[in-house]
Formats: C-alpha cells, sequence, structure tokens
C-alpha cells in the first residue's frame, strides 16, 4: 500500500494504492499521514510507484480536457449495495449528469431508493475516477458532495468545457 499526492484545479489529490489497484483519492486538508477518512493505515508515500505514476498522469490529463474516460485499476472498498452504486457511477458518461433517482432506477430500486444511492454516492472512496460528481438533484440543482459543491462545480465544468 502507498500514495502520492498531486496538485490539481480542485486542489491537492491524495492517490492510494493497494495490491495494484487504486482504493481511495482524497481532497486535501488529508486526514493524518497515517490513516485514511475511515481508519484504515495507508502506507507510505512513493511518487514512483508506477501505477499511482500512471493514475497521476490520467488526472493531469483529465484535467487538461485530454481524457474523458480513466483506464486503471480500481478496488473501492464499501458494501454490496455502494458497489452497485458506484458501478452505476462509472457509467454516466463523461459531461452528462444524472440523478439520484435515475441511478436508483437504473440498479431496479424505487425513488425510495434515491437516498440510499446519495449515501452511497457521498461515501465514494475514489471521486473524479467513479465520477460520482456527475450526480445532480433530480430539478438540475447542484446537492451535496462530499469534496464540497465548489470542487463538484469545477469538475461538471471541466467536463462542460471540453465538449465544446
Amino acid at each position: 500500500m502507498s500514495w502520492t499526492v498531486i496538485d490539481s484545479p480542485v486542489g491537492a489529490l491524495r492517490i492510494v494504492e493497494n495490491d495494484g489497484a487504486i482504493t481511495q483519492i482524497e481532497f486535501s486538508p488529508f486526514p493524518s499521514v497515517g490513516e485514511s477518512h475511515d481508519g484504515r493505515p495507508r502506507g507510505d508515500r512513493d511518487d514512483n510507484n508506477p501505477l499511482l505514476v500512471e493514475a497521476a498522469r490520467q488526472l493531469r490529463a483529465y484535467f487538461d480536457r485530454d481524457l474523458k474516460e480513466f483506464d486503471l485499476p480500481l478496488a473501492p472498498v464499501g458494501s454490496e449495495f455502494q458497489q452497485q452504486v458506484w458501478k452505476a457511477l462509472r457509467e454516466i458518461g463523461y459531461g452528462e449528469t444524472s440523478s439520484y433517482g435515475d441511478i436508483a432506477h437504473r440498479l431496479g430500486k424505487s425513488n425510495a431508493a434515491s437516498r440510499a444511492v446519495g449515501l452511497a454516492n457521498g461515501r465514494n472512496p475514489i471521486p473524479i475516477v467513479i465520477p460520482c460528481h456527475r450526480v445532480i438533484g433530480a430539478n438540475g440543482t447542484l446537492t451535496g458532495y462530499a469534496g464540497g459543491l465548489d470542487r463538484k462545480q469545477t469538475l461538471l465544468e471541466i467536463e462542460q468545457d471540453a465538449l465544446f
């Protein structure tokens, strides 16, 4: 398990890998160096780890509007329902948005599951790559984002700008 930090238009990002897969991307301010937001140890900084180098390259290309789809091994840790939601998030296309209700329906659930989808969305440990920023309110408004609404707005603007 190791990690690196890169600068980005949404602030510093800490990228964490474990056993050859990306497990977390964290927004600053970061938790203490030894632990992640969920209290698990994260290992040592390794700016030369080939997977972290590639993840950093892809993230920079995304921010430069040169990359629309990430190709990285991912291993987010979560419940079965959270995994289903995070898989559905990866199906939202670059520059597109979806509502919590839309995601619930994709999973075969009713609108009543929208809140659970929202909670799973908020627990996404690999933001940007698993594009939870693409989920908005049913009325088209920006709703909560673990990284803050300013970051969500910036990410959506990057994608919109790249499309035009």
